[in-house]
């Protein structure tokens, strides 16, 4: 996004901040909430454009969604939304983006709040990592002849209770309705995401052999002094990365033996 949708979204997300930070709103209520929205305008064209047309007053377009939803979700919901709609976007499109991440975010904080954001976070890695070796799976779960039904319920029986429940909703979300992207890359924008939630970046390390506790501590260490943020490790092993250690944050990559250059990938990355 990009101009007034720019800075339309940063108010959202602080007005959605501000709804869950409040102990009576339900953040994972409210994200199926904003879910059924998005699906909403992005199934009905018509009515997306008329809630972002500029030549409409805001008031006006906040009204028509508070007639159209007040009695389709909650009180928060539909003020989030009619929220969104006075503001300006500079494509229709962007609205719905924004409304998909909404939902996505609430339910990150849902799990955040309950101390399970970890959870969620390398549920969502591992299932990527599933996906990617696992070529029949994911021709079942993109195939666009099958039904949303029986994508449901193959996740149900894929991630069933092992996996957070807020892990299974987001999951669930980006198979049944991708919305023109690849599994991979609504994945990749869903782990993102809930880093965000930390204000910390990802960082997926490779190796032959999992790493020790104490290399996990040095090399996160590392990366953070680097980056000058938190780093949140994804953790992977391929017998293939023989003796030695890849760690990838976002385009940047950095390989390495484990024994002896943890340090030095540290040292290079900072000059």
């Amino acid at each position: 996004m990009n101009g007034a949708s720019r800075e339309a979204l940063a108010a959202a997300r602080e007005r959605l901040d501000a709804l869950t930070d409040s102990t009576s709103v339900d953040a994972g209520s409210l994200a199926d909430e904003l879910a059924a929205v998005t699906a909403l305008l992005h199934r009905e064209v018509s009515l997306r454009r008329v809630l972002t047309d500029p030549a409409q007053a805001g008031e006006a377009k906040a009204d028509l969604a508070q007639r159209l939803l007040g009695t389709q979700v909650s009180g928060p919901a539909a003020d989030l939304v009619a929220g969104m709609v006075r503001s300006r976007w500079s494509q229709s499109r962007d609205l719905v983006d924004a409304l998909e991440e909404l939902a996505n975010t609430a339910d990150l904080t849902a799990a955040q709040k309950a101390g399970r954001l970890d959870n969620v976070e390398d549920e969502l890695f591992r299932f990527g990592r599933i996906v990617s070796s696992n070529t029949e799976l994911r021709a079942a779960l993109t195939n666009r002849s099958a039904s949303t039904s029986a994508k449901s319920e193959l996740l149900r029986s894929l991630l069933g209770s092992r996996a957070d429940a807020s892990t299974g909703r987001l999951v669930t979300r980006l198979v049944t309705a991708p919305r023109g992207r690849s599994l991979e890359t609504g994945l990749e924008s869903l782990s993102k995401l809930a880093a965000d939630r930390r204000d910390r970046m990802v960082a997926v390390v490779t190796s032959a052999v999992p790493l020790s506790d104490t290399q996990k501590q040095r090399l996160g260490a590392a990366l953070a002094k680097v980056y000058g943020r938190p780093m949140h490790l994804n953790l992977d092993v391929d017998p293939e990365v023989v003796g030695g250690i890849r760690v990838q944050v976002g385009d940047e990559v950095i390989n390495g033996s484990i024994a002896d250059r943890l340090e030095e990938a540290g040292r290079r990355m900072a000059s």
